[in-house]
């Protein structure tokens, strides 16, 4: 597998891993919710809320990261500039959520930028496919 695609990959892992503080801070609300999950997440604060909040974006963030690379790999857009451009996506969407979880609003918005960007130019990779090989 390429390493685009590994990115893809521990990407989509992230999408839980951000959720992973939920879980105790619903237990420390009295246990899990079953019933009205949604409803209970949107009662959290502090760490319990930002990590709900990192959970759905990770979600807005995988699906345009997904589709650079998918576009990059059927338009055969492949080199050191894509799998660098993976890459810093993954470590960006890391330090995205420590940062969330810290509360450390600026640093997190800038690690959503580089990420996004990293994304937009997969999308865009195909046009400059030439300069790539």
């Amino acid at each position: 597998m390429s390493i685009p695609f590994w990115c893809v990959f521990i990407s989509a892992l992230l999408i839980y891993v951000a959720r992973m503080p939920v879980a105790k801070a619903m237990k420390e609300q009295g246990g899990y919710n079953n019933h009205l999950p949604r409803q209970q997440q949107a009662q959290l604060t502090g760490l319990g809320a930002r990590a709900v909040a990192a959970h759905q974006n990770s979600f807005e963030a995988f699906i345009l990261f997904a589709v650079g690379v998918l576009m990059a790999h059927t338009t055969q857009t492949a080199g050191w500039l894509i799998d660098a451009l993976a890459i810093i996506f993954v470590i960006t969407r890391i330090i995205y959520l420590l940062c969330y979880w810290g509360d450390l609003a600026w640093q997190r918005s800038l690690m959503w930028l580089v990420g996004l960007v990293c994304s937009l130019l997969l999308m865009m990779s195909p046009t400059f496919r030439t300069m790539l090989v």
